[in-house]
């Protein structure tokens, strides 16, 4: 998979550009943080830093040591001695990675914690990844608060989550938060490139950003996505259109503009009959009326993208829209969610 395939491994690597400055400086820094808190939505590449982190602290070839610390120039891991290569291959004795999904109780934050009194085996750090962290149980965090805010010299916690609220504050306010959002699009579209350099493929800028936008602001479903594409021989823009089943979505803002009924129907209807894709639908008319929306208040300036809609009609269509994007779940008839929303856009227009 491609996404496994090209996972970076340097800090340089990092496909989110504002991680990436965030972790050089606190590499740079006078000292390390003891515990760091990642937090983002999936696939936007948390396990991917700790690793790299991790093996940053404890790479053989690099400058990062505490008797050369005010001289540090190089933190990149060299991927290429005995620590880095165990690192990558999940085998460290220094490197403790839980997963807190299925390791949430307070007997396996125990045992992670007298994991901590020991001195570090062959590298300068132990360092304890747990993913999903707002898993653990409360009991499981109380045992592991103390250690928090009393660490070992010796050891770095990172703690990875989806979900921040679930999280005690006293937990995070013992940590160094990154926040990795979701995924920019820009980043997305550099980590494609990247890719299809190491593949030797060619595509259109066009092609890459539409996998961009259908990648939920992920980048291992943007990996997933391109390598379909690719095993597929798809390579144009208008194949992975009909390949995602976008067909025509330009097309029906324009008859949306035009504020015709019958013809958004028939749309629709013909989009259903051709296979075309609900929910990528949805996201697609979404997104271009939130820009829309964007430039009615002045917020942004694209003539391509000027609309005859009113703020009040935007709004309208999108709250019908989203509305209809749920329902896609349970619906038996996939068009109907979004044929009763238009059906009710134009039904209280008139009164708009």
């Amino acid at each position: 998979m491609f996404y496994l395939k090209y996972r970076p491994k340097t800090i340089e690597e990092l496909d989110n550009s504002k991680v990436k400055e965030q972790l050089k400086k606190i590499l740079l820094s006078d000292s390390l943080p003891h515990a760091l808190l990642f937090i983002g939505q999936k696939g936007t590449g948390k396990t991917s830093t700790a690793r790299i982190f991790a093996k940053s602290v404890n790479c053989l070839n690099n400058r990062f040591s505490k008797k050369d610390f005010e001289k540090r120039s190089n933190f990149e891991p060299c991927n290429q001695c005995e620590n880095c290569l165990l690192i990558d291959a999940t085998t460290f004795n220094d490197v403790i990675e839980m997963d807190a999904a299925s390791n949430r109780g307070i007997e396996e934050i125990r045992n992670l914690i007298r994991e901590t009194s020991f001195l570090p085996m062959s590298g300068r750090y132990r360092v304890f990844i747990i993913d999903e962290a707002h898993m653990i149980t409360p009991e499981g965090f109380n045992a592991l608060l103390k250690t928090l805010e009393e660490p070992p010299k010796t050891a770095i916690f990172i703690l990875a989550t989806t979900n921040p609220e679930k999280l005690p504050k006293t937990i995070i306010s013992r940590c160094l938060k990154i926040n990795f959002g979701k995924a920019l699009k820009s980043d997305i579209i550099s980590m494609l490139r990247r890719i299809s350099q190491k593949e030797n493929l060619i595509f259109e800028d066009d092609f890459y950003q539409m996998i961009a936008r259908h990648s939920e602001y992920s980048f291992r479903d943007a990996a997933k996505i391109f390598q379909e594409a690719v095993i597929q021989k798809i390579k144009t823009p208008q194949e992975l259109e009909t390949f995602l089943g976008i067909r025509g979505k330009n097309n029906l803002m324009e008859i949306i503009e035009e504020k015709n009924p019958q013809k958004v129907f028939a749309w629709i209807e013909e989009f259903s009959q051709s296979g075309g894709n609900f929910k990528n639908l949805i996201e697609e008319l979404l997104e271009e009326l939130r820009i829309k929306l964007l430039i009615k208040k002045g917020v942004m300036v694209d003539e391509e993208k000027e609309t005859k809609l009113t703020v009040v009609e935007i709004t309208k269509l999108i709250k019908l829209l989203m509305e209809a994007y749920q329902l896609l779940k349970t619906s038996p008839i996939e068009s109907l969610p979004i044929e009763i929303a238009f059906a009710q856009f134009y039904n209280e227009k008139n009164s708009l």
